[in-house]
């Protein structure tokens, strides 16, 4: 049997009995990072074979793991924290398996962004986990867009050095919203603060971030009873500049951007 076995994802004691029973059982651990894997099986006294398995050997990973099932032994796969295949490596693996027929399951547990939105105390009865951006900002601003007028509340894995940007990214798709950046989660340190888009997220960004995003306001039911111009400002308004607010005006109104943007030429 193969299983997919979340670890945790700070402090070491967040790992459940079973997670625990099926390492001790498995034949061979497939992880992300061999090294940083040990300190988990060595504060259990867990000493069993390490394979590595990450996003750059996913694929011939699979066929080692599929080989490993139909001799019988048993399989974990575990990433570095949290669930594999969630902003992990695995879902390649997943897919493999299900094409090859090879059976498989899930020993839950500890999850970054279900603790996250917890502690940011933001709207949680319904919301969309993005993960993390793309790297180039273009990219990264078309896959916000997708989101701009998603009334939930969004989750995004942010790396310390990505925040910032992720940020100034967001404001500029979105608006300004209600944010909450949380960090350290389960660890000594542990902190949630809340900010606007507008304003940013102040001081010295370390550790990885899970960064909670306000869903989009209500919009308003007679907003393309107003004037172009006064349409455009309404997105003004709420911190667009005037070339993404002529832009979300032209979507409301079944318009193109070029036949929008005359009316916001002298705003």
């Amino acid at each position: 049997m193969v299983y997919f076995v979340a670890t945790p994802i700070g402090n070491l004691k967040d790992i459940s009995l079973r997670a625990l029973e099926t390492l001790r059982s498995a034949d061979v651990i497939y992880c992300e990072d061999t090294r940083h894997s040990l300190r988990l099986l060595n504060a259990y006294e867990i000493k069993k074979p390490l394979v590595a398995c990450h996003k750059f050997n996913e694929r011939s990973a699979a066929e080692k793991i599929i080989s490993d099932a139909r001799e019988g032994k048993n399989v974990a796969i575990i990433s570095d924290a949290g669930m594999p295949v969630i902003s992990d490596p695995g879902a390649q693996v997943c897919e493999e398996l299900k094409k090859a027929e090879v059976e498989y399951t899930v020993v839950p547990g500890a999850n970054a962004a279900l603790s996250a939105l917890i502690l940011s105390a933001m709207p949680s009865a319904r919301f969309a986990f993005i993960g993390f951006l793309p790297d180039k900002s273009g990219e990264r601003k078309r896959l916000l867009e997708k989101y701009a007028d998603c009334d939930l509340t969004l989750i995004f894995h942010a790396a310390p050095q990505d925040v910032d940007r992720y940020v100034a990214d967001m404001f500029e798709v979105f608006g300004d919203r209600p944010a909450c950046a949380v960090r350290e989660i389960t660890k000594l340190h542990e902190e949630s603060i809340s900010f606007t888009l507008a304003d940013g997220l102040e001081g010295e960004k370390r550790g990885e971030y899970v960064l909670i995003i306000g869903g989009a306001p209500e919009k308003q039911s007679n907003l393309c009873s107003l004037s172009e111009e006064e349409h455009i400002r309404h997105y003004m308004q709420q911190g667009l500049d005037k070339k993404e607010a002529v832009k979300r005006a032209a979507k409301d109104r079944g318009l193109t951007r070029s036949e929008m943007y005359k009316f916001g030429i002298n705003l």
